[in-house]
């Protein structure tokens, strides 16, 4: 978009989406301090159409039961989003090192169901071990 400015000069503008997020999003947002959670969203929230475009390092693209999905490497996490006009929208987000991270990445046959219930479980198991 371009907007001309009092002295008619053109000027710029970055398009911006909007980020939203589901309940197991943010679940995993609320685990963190505030100041984390800026930190984590900071990636997602300055991403360009362009970006998503022509994606690299550390954003990728991949088709998941005839959906395009997007993964967002972001410090110790990992964003599972969709694209839905001008709206991303993150599904998961997943610690780097979590069995459901390794379930996308590898694109075993899991269905969305089934991903949200083994996440629940898993982090009931991990937190029997610090018991």
């Amino acid at each position: 978009m371009t907007l001309v400015t009092p002295a008619g000069y053109p000027r710029l503008l970055r398009f911006m989406y909007q980020v939203t997020f589901s309940e197991q999003s943010m679940r995993e947002l609320n685990k963190l301090g505030k100041l984390a959670q800026l930190t984590a969203i900071e990636p997602i929230s300055s991403l360009k159409a362009s970006d998503l475009s022509h994606p690299r390092e550390p954003l990728g693209r991949f088709n998941r039961a005839g959906q395009t999905l997007y993964r967002l490497r972001a410090g110790e996490f990992r964003f599972y989003f969709e694209v839905t006009g001008e709206m991303l929208h993150t599904l998961y987000i997943l610690h780097k090192n979590s069995l459901e991270d390794f379930l996308l990445r590898n694109k075993l046959p899991v269905t969305e169901a089934q991903l949200v219930e083994q996440h629940s479980k898993f982090w009931k198991y991990l937190e029997t071990l610090t018991k």
